[in-house]
């Protein structure tokens, strides 16, 4: 419990945002799922360029971390069998995402996690037009 009072006390909007996806993910279907690592996604990537300009070296790498799990989690969810091309050109995305964190994450350029932003900002996009409402 002591955890909770004391990351609030840190960081209220990380904390917010935190319940906020655990309530979301409580009544989440698996598109709505997808939907929501993508914006988290997002939010890592461009966190991870905002802490190399400011120098946060820690920040960087916490979120660099965040972003490779989240990918990882969006390539295990992929279901080959049903989705033929569609699901291994996306798992060859979310690899060379992957490989681009993985390298910008070493170095001092915020860019390639804004490119990478950038590009599944897009993926987004597409996924949200096709989820059921």
């Amino acid at each position: 419990m002591t955890y909770y009072a004391t990351t609030i006390g840190r960081n209220p909007e990380a904390t917010y945002r935190q319940i906020d996806i655990v309530g979301r993910t409580g009544e989440a279907d698996p598109h709505q799922l997808v939907q929501l690592l993508y914006e988290e996604l997002g939010r890592a990537l461009r966190a991870a360029a905002a802490a190399i300009e400011s120098g946060n070296v820690a920040i960087r790498a916490e979120k660099a971390t965040r972003s490779i799990a989240i990918l990882f989690a969006l390539e295990a969810g992929l279901d080959f069998e049903r989705g033929g091309d569609l699901a291994k050109t996306l798992a060859n995305l979310y690899r060379g995402a992957r490989r681009t964190v993985i390298d910008a994450s070493l170095g001092q350029d915020p860019q390639p996690f804004l490119d990478a932003a950038e590009n599944i900002a897009g993926i987004a996009e597409a996924w949200r037009s096709l989820t059921p409402r």
